[in-house]
């Protein structure tokens, strides 16, 4: 047994979001880690208090009046660690943040299409945005080059290229570009910039850069050789760096991280840890999906057998971003999700007052659904640039679809509303359009990256508590991919009880079919398809006696195809999607 049992350590999770702050209680419970309580509070990086500590510490004080347990100490109004004598405070604290505005990045890479795209999906991995690139083939003069960086002013640089032992004179050609940049801004200007190149210019490149940069880190090359990617490693780094740009911009994170003892990660970061160790855990050859819909970002996470993809967006995130949404949308993209009949004006003034008040609550059925609308969109958006990235060798059915994911985890408020999880699954449904047989769970007390910072802390707690009911399981999906008429029927399906009881469903194409499977229940499904429908084991192949767990919804059955088509007739959309809410419980 872990010493860690043994010692019944506890532990605090802080996660300082862009709308709100949440805080999590884990203590062992019958020898056991688990989930006991959590706290929420409206976040204070914006005015009037420009101060993220008093957001943490009202989530903490929401937390206490919950556990009836003092964590805060009320003369420092600092946490109480570890543990007392008379039960208060806590063994550890990990802290993990979204909020603040987007990094701005600039990009540096050889080859355009080589190691230039893999500083992009490294970027893509934190709370950044890339505005500019450097390349080989830039048809740029290098004082344009220099004019460029300084206008730009970024915050992080990322510099790839080179494979270990090889280019070393054009990197040098690029590296003086953002030397002089780096020497004409002011000293509280200046980028940090993270070297994951040619690991035999480490030495050369730290003394030309570090004492120009704000901070300098050198990390594994992420293109060892033409045909091999390498992220991780420069993920971690990148992502400590944010973590001090984030300290510099956010007031009150230092102080957290103190009560961390340093243990401060990104959110997103955190939850590519946990996707990297579920999709471990998990096995087979289907690969993991997590996706969180917050104020700040849209993060995705995909976990396979051989990579892990992250990917963080803060341009569809339901916050500060939504006043540019229009940039990659329009809004009558927007409205084919919505049930009502709704002005387009209203979705224009929806997205900038959002942007305005992140944490605002829908007031009428209207505003509610334009809400749904606006965040099924950023998902489908998201969902879609992150496919770019996911490896080529995942087990799809086709390739022009998303690949087969088993589980689906979904966080982020948008998306974790336990009081309505068919709201949530139809909005994954619909934006996320999961193909063949999928498990999808809702973490409703967004726990994913709180235990990916904890593991840094205590291996085995999130292991415990990942096999805990912390987790809210919606059921099993079924998503054939097929294309017919509307009507046409497309899966006959068979399902036996463990009490020997059984049902039955004839799904049609364009509909939505649900049946009864407790949490906790386990059955057997036998599942027959027509000529040209696939559920994961080839076209008009089924599967017999295939052992599926339960969950809120039960067992769903999508007809609708993929990919999804809805009718052009708004009337009619409308319609169906007032249908297809209301079979997944939805009002």
């Amino acid at each position: 047994m872990p010493a860690s049992l043994v010692s019944n350590n506890s532990l605090l999770a802080i996660d300082v979001g862009a709308a709100n702050t949440r805080a999590a209680f884990f203590d062992v419970v019958e020898d056991q880690y688990r989930f006991v309580a959590s706290g929420v509070a409206p976040s204070t990086a914006e005015a009037p208090y420009k101060d993220v500590s008093e957001g943490a510490r009202n989530a903490v004080l929401s937390l206490q009046g919950v556990l009836k347990k003092t964590l805060l100490d009320p003369t420092s109004r600092g946490i109480i660690a570890p543990s007392q004598p008379d039960g208060s405070g806590v063994d550890a604290v990990v802290v993990t943040v979204s909020a603040g505005p987007a990094a701005r990045a600039l990009i540096v890479g050889l080859l355009k299409d080589v190691s230039l795209e893999s500083a992009r999906r490294l970027t893509e991995s934190t709370y950044a945005r890339v505005l500019d690139a450097l390349y080989l083939g830039d048809p740029r003069k290098p004082e344009d080059r220099i004019d460029d960086i300084l206008r730009l002013r970024p915050e992080i640089v990322v510099f790839a290229g080179g494979t270990d032992g090889g280019a070393a004179h054009s990197i040098r050609s690029l590296l003086e570009s953002l030397e002089v940049a780096c020497y004409v801004m002011p000293e509280e200007k200046r980028p940090a910039v993270l070297f994951a190149g040619n690991e035999n210019l480490k030495e050369e490149i730290e003394a030309r850069i570090s004492g120009l940069a704000s901070d300098f880190h050198f990390s594994a090359n992420i293109r060892p050789s033409l045909e091999e990617e390498s992220l991780e490693p420069a993920e971690y780094d990148l992502a400590q760096m944010l973590v001090a740009i984030r300290k510099r911009n956010l007031r009150g994170l230092d102080a957290l991280n103190l009560w961390a003892g340093g243990n401060t990660l990104p959110t997103a970061y955190a939850t590519g840890r946990m996707a990297r160790f579920f999709s471990g855990l998990y096995g087979g050859g289907k690969g993991l999906l997590s996706v969180d819909l917050g104020a700040s970002s849209a993060t995705i996470a995909a976990g396979f057998p051989e990579q892990t993809v992250l990917k963080v967006y803060p341009q569809f995130g339901l916050g500060e971003s939504l006043s540019e949404l229009l940039r990659h949308t329009s809004v009558d993209d927007i409205l084919r999700w919505s049930a009502y009949d709704i002005p387009p004006a209203m979705i224009t003034d929806y997205l900038h007052q959002k942007a305005l008040y992140p944490s605002a609550i829908a007031a009428t059925m209207e505003d509610f659904a334009i809400s749904q609308a606006v965040a099924k969109q950023a998902l489908y958006l998201a969902m879609q640039a992150a496919q770019k990235d996911f490896p080529k060798d995942a087990a799809y059915i086709r390739p022009d679809l998303a690949p087969q994911f088993d589980p689906i985890i979904a966080a982020g408020a948008a998306l974790s509303d336990a009081a309505q999880p068919g709201r949530s699954l139809l909005m994954l449904l619909d934006a996320a359009q999961p193909v063949g047989i999928s498990s999808v769970i809702l973490d409703q007390n967004n726990l994913l990256p709180m235990l990916g910072a904890a593991a840094m802390q205590n291996s085995v707690l999130p292991v415990q508590v990942l096999e805990s009911s912390a987790f809210l399981s919606v059921g099993t999906v079924i998503s054939p991919v097929v294309k017919a008429k509307y009507g046409a029927p497309i899966l006959k399906a068979k399902l036996i009880y463990e009490n020997g009881a059984e049902a039955n469903v004839n799904l049609k194409y364009g509909s939505l079919e649900t049946l009864p499977l407790a949490n906790g229940e386990t059955a057997k499904l036998s599942l027959s398809v027509s000529r040209g429908a696939d559920v994961g084991f080839g076209a008009g192949r089924g599967v017999k006696n295939l052992s599926i767990s339960g969950g809120a919804l039960g067992v769903v059955f999508d007809g609708r195809g993929r990919p999804l088509a809805l009718p052009s007739d708004a009337v009619r959309r409308r319609e169906l999607i007032k249908k297809w809410t209301w079979t997944l419980g939805g009002e």
